[in-house]
């Protein structure tokens, strides 16, 4: 990830750090209203798809790009937790956790897809 990236991700992190310890909650509370901040950034991505599919009748539909905005926001979200949980080494901590999940995907090669059955 460009290191632009992770030093903006940084300087949030410090912000909301600071913010949080002036409201006078300890690191476990900052910790958990993070995480959960990444929960409701996932509710709105959600949201997006479904006014991007049309499927509320109660609501208009909405373009794919909103949906786009709020995965960013999701992304973001979730670096700067990890920024704040691990201020000395999310970035590399990162690497290293993507390197092992995603190993077993990109080395085992094309997915298979079984054909479709055939009607008789």
């Amino acid at each position: 990830m460009h290191s632009t990236v992770w030093d903006t991700i940084h300087r949030l992190a410090r912000r909301f750090n600071e913010h949080d310890t002036a409201l006078g909650l300890n690191q476990d509370e900052q910790w958990s209203l993070q995480v959960l901040k990444i929960a409701e950034e996932t509710g709105e991505a959600a949201q997006a798809v479904i006014g991007a599919r049309g499927t509320n009748p109660r609501k208009a539909n909405a373009p794919w790009e909103d949906t786009h905005a709020e995965v960013a926001d999701v992304v973001i979200t979730a670096l700067v937790a990890l920024a704040r949980m691990r201020p000395d080494d999310a970035t590399e901590y990162l690497d290293r956790h993507l390197a092992a999940k995603s190993a077993k995907f990109l080395l085992a090669g094309p997915a298979s897809v079984p054909a479709p059955e055939q009607s008789a």
